[in-house]
């Protein structure tokens, strides 16, 4: 198995954020995680994976905070794994990545799932970025700073 470099401690935040849900099946389980899986024989079977690979993800996601386990709700002796505060953050993100497809995949008669509001069943909204002044951004009308140095404390 190739060794995967680290991007923990990295001054970027999206490589830091690659840290910790970079790679497709951590994106996987969290999706099925948001659609109410727990469990994780349901997670082997609606993902289909090796249980060393998803035993490994999913201890990963634990250990990052983004999923916690719990003593199963129906009283068994099973665990569950819910997620996080910090991974219900991870939402967005799915989106954003469901939406990219949408618009640009090779085949999107393909893709087999819409995604509505529940309240009113109607599609989702496309994203935007968006200034504080409300003007809608494009990549060209960003630009990435260096954080000021954090002020010293007067004693």
């Amino acid at each position: 198995m190739v060794k995967r470099t680290s991007f923990e401690g990295d001054s970027c935040p999206i490589a830091r954020s690659l840290e910790a849900i970079g790679d497709w099946w951590s994106l996987l389980i969290i999706r099925e995680a948001l659609f109410g899986v727990r469990r994780f024989g349901e997670f082997q079977s609606r993902l289909g994976m090796a249980r060393n690979i998803l035993s490994t993800r999913l201890r990963a996601l634990v250990d990052h905070g983004i999923l916690e386990t719990a003593p199963a709700s129906d009283g068994s002796a099973y665990s569950e794994y819910l997620l996080t505060p910090k991974g219900r953050g991870t939402f967005p993100i799915l989106v954003a990545l469901r939406q990219w497809s949408e618009e640009f995949d090779d085949t999107p008669e393909q893709i087999a799932t819409i995604l509505v509001d529940r309240e009113k069943g109607r599609l989702v909204k496309k994203l935007e970025m968006r200034a504080e002044d409300g003007r809608l951004l494009t990549p060209a009308d960003t630009v990435v700073k260096l954080r000021p140095p954090p002020r010293k404390r007067s004693a």
